[in-house]
């Protein structure tokens, strides 16, 4: 009989280790469930299938239903020898019995995987650890979400600079077109101009009028009331007479460019300050820039001081040749205003006008 017993302790031994091998294969964690957990998973192994036949041959009965719970819940179990009915050893052969207390509470508590242990639900617990395996797990992402993906690459070619189409469209530089669509953009930059106070009272700004391709160039004061209910320079009483002055030259008044020293209407037609006439001084020059005039008539003081700075009166200044930036000639003569207030001085200022005339190539009729 202790022979039989210690076999079936070797056998029960050699059990316990396939299970305890099989539970750590699957990856579970802690102490085994109820005993009757290591028959179901003993059941289907070698060991078990060897351990029955060997029991009842040695005379030990079979399974039998389970003793009453213990006094704190676990199991009545037997791991050895002990002085125990044998009703009792076979009930608790599967595994060997908790020698503690709180082991055997652990173990029985393991069995119901429901109930759920006071001590632990009793305050916060970190999360279960999982027994997942590594290909089944969601990929971790970064804590500011998934990378976006690569952008295109863009070519030179598909993106074109903005102002490609304006280049394309634009006329040659050096041409006519290209003379007139510039000064265009600057009449436009006049007629926002704030740069001196005389534009708190203009109605319009009187840019020029005539063709930017003409030889010679008239240049005035500044404009009149007409000029600035109508935009356009010398189309008063002032500006008819110098209608006739330029047909006596042989010119149509469109053929020639006109425009003033300031673009805007001084109050009551005053003289231009001269921070006024600096401040428009830059329009000035970009329109003699574009037109490349062979000649300049300056009509009146101020536009011969506009022009080359000078403060001598037109009285000695007329009839007399000056150069502007050191290039193109200027001839300075009589305003057509003053000419309808001191009429006899039209003969001055047709001698100036035929002096032009010869500087350009052309002759005209001899006139008083």
């Amino acid at each position: 009989m202790v022979e039989a017993l210690r076999e079936e302790l070797a056998d029960l031994t050699a059990s316990v280790r396939a299970f305890l091998e099989w539970h750590a294969g699957t990856g579970a964690e802690g102490l085994p469930g109820h005993p009757s957990a290591l028959h179901e998973a003993l059941g289907a192994s070698p060991s078990e299938g060897a351990l029955a036949p060997r029991r009842a041959e040695r005379g030990f009965p079979g399974p039998e239903a389970p003793s009453p719970p213990g006094p704190r819940g676990g199991s009545a179990a037997a791991g050895a020898p002990a002085p125990h009915p044998p009703e009792q050893r076979s009930a608790a052969a599967g595994s060997p019995a908790p020698h503690h207390p709180e082991q055997r509470s652990a173990a029985a508590s393991a069995s119901a995987p429901h109930a759920p242990d006071p001590r632990i639900t009793a305050g916060p617990h970190p999360e279960p650890r999982t027994t997942e395996p590594q290909a089944m797990r969601p990929p971790v992402q970064a804590p500011w979400g998934p990378e976006p993906p690569p952008r295109p690459a863009v070519s030179a070619a598909a993106a074109p600079r903005a102002d490609t189409a304006a280049r394309a469209n634009a006329p040659p530089p050096g041409t006519p077109e290209e003379r007139a669509t510039r000064l265009l953009l600057i009449a436009e930059e006049v007629r926002t101009c704030e740069k001196c106070p005389l534009h708190e009272g203009r109605t319009h700004t009187v840019f020029s009028r005539g063709s930017p391709l003409s030889e010679v160039v008239f240049v005035g004061e500044g404009p009149g009331a007409e000029e600035d209910l109508q935009g356009e320079p010398f189309v008063g009483p002032a500006g008819q007479l110098l209608d006739k002055m330029i047909a006596a030259m042989g010119y149509h008044r469109d053929d020639v460019y006109i425009c003033n020293i300031v673009k805007c209407r001084p109050p009551k037609n005053r003289k231009p300050e001269p921070a006024e006439m600096a401040a428009c001084s830059p329009y000035l020059t970009s329109q003699l820039a574009l037109i490349k005039p062979k000649v300049i008539v300056a009509l009146g003081a101020t536009a011969v001081q506009g022009l080359i700075g000078t403060n001598e009166g037109i009285t000695k200044l007329r009839g007399t040749w000056k150069l502007y930036k050191g290039s193109i000639p200027i001839m300075p003569t009589f305003h057509p205003a003053y000419l309808l207030r001191q009429p006899n001085a039209k003969r001055d200022v047709w001698s100036d006008l035929k002096e032009v005339m010869r500087h350009l190539g052309k002759s005209a009729p001899d006139r008083g």
